[in-house]
């Protein structure tokens, strides 16, 4: 990894924990960074390595607020409700070129969202226990148009429901006397994913590696089609797909129920179907388009008709 300070920590996935011990922090949609800030200059690495200071050229003035230091958090676009917005990201993660990121730092800026100190006017900070190091960081005060310290909390329960409250991503719970273990996924950090289930109609499937690969699902729209609101391929079993089979094989159709079509990628190979079967699906957020993220098949809903569905799920 040549350049990158070092490899960042990760969590792993879990359930809350309970009981004393622990900080709370939301969870953020966007990419991990590493910002090395070295005589007030600033550098950016991502989690793979990758040097990815030219792209955030918005974050340069970041430097005048801290001389020395490396500092661990995660870069988003958040949208005007303060959520953060991956798709909007996307513009953003692997533009290299000055002026096209200048513009874009205009136009769709950036916030760097800091959570960790690693290192502070040339002493080495992974050593010490996750409170010591956030309160080092609360004590920088940094605080700016493009970035933020967000605070830690005590109520892990309180900041899961103000995490769903507000759109977020989820929580990330870590131990209060854990120290930062660079390169490794610990247990001593857990991120807990917000998910959220709703009821959408299937309008086709696509083959895949069996003969029920995914679901191409929406919800009902103009004149009795659907508007398409993703691919759901996770969570499909055996006997689920037996039991999708059954029903959707008598309904198969030539044309697409879908208003305004579907995606060429999502499109490509689908076998189209009569829009009467209802699925629930579990999902992580959406895209502003209304797409389902991480959408997961959970049952099929033999009690509910297309006709009751709607896009609060």
């Amino acid at each position: 990894m040549p350049g990158a300070p070092l490899r960042p920590m990760l969590a792993t996935s879990g359930d809350l924990p309970s009981g004393a011990g622990w900080g709370y922090e939301f969870k953020w949609d966007g990419v991990r960074a590493l910002a090395r800030i070295t005589g007030g200059s600033v550098r950016l690495w991502a989690r793979s390595g990758a040097e990815i200071t030219a792209a955030y050229p918005e974050l340069a003035p970041l430097g005048a607020q801290v001389s020395d230091a490396l500092l661990d958090g995660e870069v988003v676009v958040l949208t005007e409700r303060g959520q953060p917005s991956f798709t909007a990201l996307a513009e953003r993660m692997h533009v290299r070129e000055p002026g096209r990121a200048a513009r874009l730092a205009a136009t769709v800026p950036v916030t760097y969202l800091i959570f960790d100190v690693l290192r502070l006017a040339g002493a080495d900070l992974t050593g010490q226990p996750y409170r010591e190091r956030r309160g080092t960081l609360d004590g920088l005060g940094l605080a700016g148009a493009r970035w933020a310290a967000p605070p830690v909390f005590e109520d892990g329960p309180a900041t899961y429901d103000a995490a769903e409250e507000h759109g977020l991503e989820g929580v990330v719970a870590k131990r209060l006397d854990s120290v930062y273990r660079p390169g490794l996924r610990s247990p001593d950090w857990i991120k807990i994913k917000i998910e959220v289930t709703g009821d959408f109609v299937v309008g086709g499937w696509r083959p895949g590696a069996r003969r029920l690969g995914g679901l191409l699902v929406g919800v009902p729209g103009p004149e009795g089609r659907l508007v398409f609101r993703g691919r759901v391929g996770g969570g499909i079993g055996a006997a689920a797909e037996r039991e999708l089979l059954a029903v959707l094989e008598p309904l198969r159709t030539a044309e697409p129920p879908f208003v305004g079509g579907v995606p060429r990628e999502d499109a490509r190979g689908t076998i189209w179907v009569r829009p009467e079967i209802v699925v629930e699906v579990k999902y992580g957020q959406r895209t502003p388009d209304g797409r389902l993220r991480f959408p997961r098949l959970r049952r099929l809903r033999p009690d509910k008709a297309a006709e009751d569905v709607d896009d609060a799920g």
